[in-house]
């Protein structure tokens, strides 16, 4: 009952406001004209372009398809990270864990899932596609950008300008008139407050933080990692059907995250030594 941009601009201006506020409070002195630039590209690029290109598309794609498009960041981040000035190339071990893990994503959501595409305006597959290769970029520029001291303001500051992008896009695709506050359900309230605690300030503050404390590919394989939680989740409380093929599924899933996190671990004590 809550259009997307307005539910996901809204989500991230007050997980933001929330932070900031927080962190103000907690005597962080005040941002820079470069700080601000950062969060305006980094909120834009992984928020807006990310994750409000995803919430978009899904009114027309299948969950399927937009989570097997997704999972495509890990591809992107390992590339990306591989041509840039100062990046990292990737060994065989990583590359071979991204691409067993996009097979397990394939075959836990099942052709039918994949193949429902239907119907679906192009410009809802082109916005799509966009998401992940958005979300690898900001991701990147992130870790070496200039961010305030107080890293709960940066990210609060990055929560503040992504959510005021969408909520233009809102304005911008007229989603404000489709909206109205008296026809809210109270199970889109209790979503909007469940992912502004913890789809925001909790797990977004972690994936910033991490981006700063291990490699890029092994913070992507959080793309790997959620359908797989999805799954579950949809199991334990809705008492959805999970077949043995999507736990052979998930298997493979997880086998990938470890080759991916467990040799770049590895790699990085070696290194030390």
């Amino acid at each position: 009952t809550i259009p997307p941009f307005v539910m996901a601009g809204s989500r991230f201006l007050l997980a933001g406001a929330i932070l900031y506020i927080w962190s103000a409070a907690r005597g962080s002195g005040r941002p820079s004209r470069a700080h601000w630039l950062t969060a305006l590209i980094v909120g834009g690029l992984l928020l807006a372009g990310g994750n409000g290109a995803v919430t978009w598309s899904e009114q027309e794609v299948p969950s399927g398809l937009a989570a097997l498009v997704v999972a495509t960041i890990p591809i992107w981040m390992v590339l990306l990270d591989a041509i840039r000035p100062g990046g990292t190339r990737p060994t065989k071990f990583t590359i071979l864990g991204v691409v067993i893990g996009f097979f397990g994503i394939a075959l836990l959501f099942g052709p039918a899932n994949l193949s429902a595409a239907g119907g679906i305006r192009p410009i809802s597959m082109i916005v799509l596609f966009f998401a992940p290769l958005s979300w690898a970029i900001g991701s990147l520029y992130s870790r070496g950008a200039p961010k305030p001291q107080a890293p709960l303001q940066g990210i609060g500051m990055q929560m503040l300008c992504g959510g005021a992008l969408l909520l233009i896009a809102a304005t911008a695709t007229g989603q404000w008139s489709q909206f109205d506050a008296a026809s809210v359900s109270p199970a889109s309230i209790v979503s909007f407050l469940y992912l502004v605690v913890f789809g925001s300030i909790i797990a977004y503050s972690a994936y910033i933080w991490l981006l700063t404390a291990t490699s890029p590919a092994k913070v992507s394989t959080y793309a790997y990692v959620n359908p797989v939680v999805a799954v579950f989740l949809g199991w334990a409380v809705a008492s959805e059907p999970v077949t043995p093929a999507m736990l052979g599924a998930m298997a493979i899933i997880l086998f990938s995250v470890t080759l991916i996190s467990g040799m770049a671990d590895r790699r990085r004590t070696v290194s030390t030594e």
